[in-house]
């Protein structure tokens, strides 16, 4: 092998190795245990078994068992699902996930055509089955583009800052997509191209996590930290300033069909951060929050604008109906809008 081969063939499997190493230890080691370190954990194991695929078929000069054809394709068919559930569950951290209704029928497949179909038998049969498997990897990759639409909008706002942990998992969406596109124009480049794709991204990726922990030691677990008990004082003693002067200057609050990521983009943070701050820290949900300001709003309003009638108010003040108005008049303030109004007299 020629000095220049094998400084190829290091570069393009060291990123597989390591790839493979750093998986199991998001997959088995890393803390805090959360969901989303297992996502991301299958995710670079599917990848480096892939890559590790191409490289030992293209340094093998395409002379390679199709037991370790199949298997490096067969956990190909894991990258597009695993990508979607990682972001999926950085950005929506308490939301419920059918992962299994996306994991347990591909790997019925998977295993159903290893067994029915080996390689060695079937090799035409498993050349078309390239293609169905990037496109589910595909079809992932387009609903991961959605979960992460924010995000990316995000990059090409000059007045959004776009925060370290939407930089981290902006960075995996597009290096994922990367590497897609890589193996899909190996016709027109070289197959080794897709290796040498993911080792680049991988070290790019390891660089942005070097750098970014360095300014911010936790910003990898914010998405998960939050999750088990509450932001830090000084944290949250800031974003409640923030968010107080938001519902105070802009009104929001009167907006009967605003929603809590509506809130959070103009504060530029994930909803996820934003919900665990008002659950855990405040001690309420987003609903309960909201019409502290609307019945403050009412307050006002029943004291300084006596020509309204009490249904109006509660429009006013962005509720969607008398009834829920002087639900949630009763449950804050402790008496019904009329008696209200009648001590003020």
């Amino acid at each position: 092998m020629e000095f220049s081969r094998e400084l190829l063939f290091f570069f393009s499997a060291l990123g597989a190795f390591n790839g493979l190493v750093i998986g199991l230890y998001f997959l088995f080691f890393a803390k805090p245990k959360h969901r989303s370190n297992y996502f991301l954990g299958i995710l670079l194991l599917a990848l480096s078994i892939r890559i590790g695929k191409s490289v030992f078929l293209y340094f093998n000069d395409y002379h390679l068992s199709g037991v370790y054809l199949q298997f490096g394709m067969s956990a190909c068919l894991f990258i597009g699902p695993s990508i979607y559930f990682y972001l999926k569950s950085v950005v929506h951290p308490d939301k419920h996930l059918n992962w299994k209704f996306h994991y347990f029928p591909l790997l019925i497949i998977i295993l159903t055509v290893d067994i029915l179909f080996p390689w060695d038998s079937y090799p035409h049969l498993w050349r078309d089955f390239f293609n169905t498997i990037y496109f589910i990897w595909l079809v992932y990759l387009l609903a991961s583009a959605f979960v992460i639409k924010r995000s990316l909008a995000n990059l090409f706002r000059r007045s959004t800052k776009i925060s370290a942990m939407e930089v981290w998992i902006v960075s995996i969406y597009l290096g994922n997509l990367l590497i897609w596109i890589a193996y899909n124009t190996v016709s027109y480049t070289s197959y080794i191209v897709g290796a040498l794709s993911f080792s680049f991204i991988f070290y790019i990726l390891i660089l942005l996590l070097i750098f970014t922990r360095k300014k911010d030691p936790g910003f990898l677990n914010k998405h998960v930290k939050y999750g088990n008990k509450k932001i830090d004082d000084d944290e949250a003693s800031k974003l409640h300033q923030q968010l107080n002067k938001l519902m105070k200057s802009e009104r929001l609050f009167k907006d009967a069909n605003l929603k809590m990521s509506d809130v959070a983009q103009k504060l530029n943070v994930l909803p996820h951060y934003l919900s665990q701050f008002i659950n855990d820290n405040l001690e309420k949900n987003f609903t309960i929050f909201l019409n502290e300001y609307r019945i403050e709003e009412a307050k006002k309003l029943i004291q300084h604008s006596s020509h309204l009638k009490l249904e109006s108010i509660g429009y006013e003040c962005g509720f969607n109906s008398k009834s829920t108005f002087y639900t949630a008049f009763k449950k804050i303030a402790g008496t019904t809008p009329a008696k209200f109004k009648e001590e003020l007299s």
